[in-house]
């Protein structure tokens, strides 16, 4: 969850699609559209259907944080930055 709020709170008011995520942040399918979903209905995500961008392709969810998640997210690398967490790839 961390590194999903961490990727939306770089530009919080900038629609974003969840392979354009997936390809930033590196977590699974199986993993971020959970976390969206689980996000979305706590209120810290916003998100709505788009339409494509080129004919012929379907529309797809977009994301992004609402204030409240945008605040969570400041809040949290704000208080990792203070305790010195630094993440691990595994």
């Amino acid at each position: 969850m961390l590194r999903l709020l961490d990727a939306l709170s770089v530009t919080p008011n900038e629609w974003r699609h969840g392979y354009d995520i997936i390809k930033e942040t590196g977590l699974l399918s199986g993993t971020l559209y959970p976390l969206l979903m689980r996000m979305t209905d706590q209120g810290l995500v916003e998100a709505e259907w788009r339409e494509p961008a080129q004919p012929g392709r379907p529309a797809r969810h977009a994301y992004r944080l609402t204030t409240q998640g945008l605040a969570l997210a400041r809040a949290t690398a704000n208080e990792r930055a203070s305790s010195g967490f630094k993440e691990i790839s595994v």
